[in-house]
């Protein structure tokens, strides 16, 4: 037998903050029955959609570096993505884009928990011909 994944769990200080953060940021709403102030929020999610990102209020902060993080993969262009993620409230940790077009962005969310940003499916399909670049 195995073992199914339920929830990817992230400890914050601020759970329905952090909770409403990420719902802009993946599209899953936040579950109606938690409310500001509790010390588990989840994020509903579609059957067969994946586990659940749930908050859970921790009394400490983050110590350091995650060392479990989520990657992204956008619906849109990944710079689009990183604009738009950025103005929700997320930072720039690392950019490891390269000048080929692919590379990563490494964000952190409102709480210092880093994520990366890759490129999106078309962007990844796409056919580049080197040659004609300088």
């Amino acid at each position: 037998m195995s073992s199914d994944i339920r929830h990817v769990t992230v400890d914050c200080t601020e759970p329905y903050e952090l909770a409403t953060f990420w719902s802009a940021v993946i599209g899953h709403p936040v579950d109606p029955e938690d409310q500001p102030g509790d010390d588990e929020v989840g994020l509903t999610v579609p059957a067969g959609a994946g586990p659940e990102l749930l908050f859970v209020r921790v009394p400490d902060g983050k110590p350091g570096k995650n060392r479990v993080h989520l990657d992204l993969q956008p619906h849109v262009a990944r710079d689009q993505e990183v604009q738009r993620l950025r103005k929700l409230g997320a930072t720039l940790v690392d950019d490891r884009r390269r000048p080929d077009g692919t590379g990563w962005v490494v964000l952190a969310d409102p709480e210092g928990n880093e994520f990366c940003v890759e490129r999106s499916a078309a962007e990844r399909h796409k056919k580049v011909d080197h040659r004609s670049t300088p």
